[in-house]
């Protein structure tokens, strides 16, 4: 019985597929991000996403109204990737199983790793972070310290994840092969799957980044009282380097400590805080850093305790390091745009499901009677929540 002829609908969904199956970080993200999109984005357009409202209590029964504050985040569809290739007239008659495995998989493998290796590059815009950089997680202990500070966050527990680079997972791995659980050591010893641990769903992915910083050298000192916001005037570094302080690396500051998000008390720990761009000194060991979270004294986005004091010192910590990551699927976005089926195309399609989108177009070339395929994704990708994520050093 002839095998039946490769349809484009039948081609697009097998990709979904396989898109969906090779990714790590993209399928335990935020997708559900199509009822944001207006019309068909073009590439470097954004859709907007408003961020929940906060409140505070205040106490006794006299009404005391509070303004309104509504946040918003945008993300950009800024990314386009394909995978092309070309196969012979007589391979169109092959099982779809057969096509599928001999050109579909290796192709959305790629694809897919393009989304995670972007998610993963997220990292930078998380101020939390948790070990020691340079040394890699191998330890239970090392989980612990995660899920301590997102509790001190008031993340909650349901749904947490943890992405691990080659190097944690197997030295994890190592760690726990002598759990006293059977069912749990024998998934270590036989796959090297670490499962669920500490309050985490452990998964492994090669696209983990390494943070290199920036040259941090001085005696970085706060440069006047009571600031407040989004930046940081500092003094004290060693005069005019660039950058002297680099895009993700994360620092505190002398006398400044988190507060619980929901109930504003102060919390044990100096807040942590990230550079949202490079920073350069001058002349005199001046730099003005970004910052997130931005420094808010009161009110229901406070962040901070209070505002550093007049040359409260900076201490740097986010050395060269593995940025691991714990988060939970608020903490970052996907959003993967259909693309539009060409008028002119005769062979094409274009399939959606879950917030993944994939299209599919086929041309025949005369000359050496083959035919050229190609497979195409567009998306974007943002942090959302930083407050629900934290690095794990390595």
């Amino acid at each position: 019985m002839p095998n039946t002829l490769l349809t484009p609908a039948t081609i697009a969904k097998e990709c979904l597929a396989h898109l969906t199956n090779n990714m790590v970080f993209g399928n335990l993200v935020y997708r559900d991000t199509e009822k944001y999109f207006g019309k068909t984005p073009k590439i470097g357009e954004s859709i907007t996403i408003r961020k929940p409202i906060k409140f505070v209590a205040t106490d006794g029964a006299t009404l005391s109204s509070q303004d309104v504050t509504e946040k918003s985040t945008s993300i950009t569809i800024d990314q386009r990737k394909h995978v092309a290739f070309t196969f012979t007239s007589q391979e169109l008659t092959m099982k779809v199983e057969d096509f599928s495995e001999r050109y579909l998989k290796g192709a959305m493998i790629q694809l897919a790793n393009a989304v995670d290796s972007a998610l993963a590059g997220l990292y930078i815009d998380v101020p939390m972070l948790a070990g020691t950089p340079g040394t890699t997680p191998a330890s239970f202990a090392a989980l612990t310290a995660l899920g301590k500070l997102l509790d001190k966050n008031s993340v909650p527990k349901d749904g947490r994840n943890l992405v691990l680079g080659p190097d944690a997972h197997w030295s994890l791995a190592d760690a726990f092969k002598g759990f006293y659980h059977e069912a749990i050591t024998k998934e270590v010893l036989r796959d090297a799957t670490l499962g669920r641990y500490a309050g985490f769903d452990v998964f492994e992915d090669q696209n983990i980044k390494t943070h290199v910083k920036g040259l941090q050298t001085g005696t970085p000192l706060v440069n006047g009282a009571s600031q407040t916001g989004a930046s940081l005037v500092t003094d004290g570094w060693t005069i005019s380097l660039s950058p002297i302080i680099k895009k993700g690396d994360i620092f505190t500051i002398a006398g400044v400590y988190a507060v619980n998000p929901v109930s504003r008390e102060t919390q044990s720990h100096l807040q942590q805080f990230v550079a949202t761009a490079d920073a350069n000194s001058d002349g005199a060991g001046n730099c003005t850093i970004p910052i997130s979270p931005e420094i808010i004294t009161s009110g229901a986005y406070q962040t901070v305790s209070g505002s550093p004091a007049d040359n409260a010192a900076l201490t740097v910590l986010a050395a060269n390091h593995v940025a691991n990551m714990a988060f939970r699927k608020e903490a970052f976005a996907l959003a993967m745009v259909p693309l539009e089926v060409p008028q002119s195309a005769g062979w094409a399609a274009t399939e959606s499901a879950n917030g993944l989108s994939v299209r599919v177009i086929r041309d025949y070339n005369i000359t050496p009677d083959s035919e050229i395929f190609r497979a195409d994704i567009f998306y974007g990708v943002k942090t959302l929540y930083p407050e629900q994520a934290v690095r794990l050093a390595g």
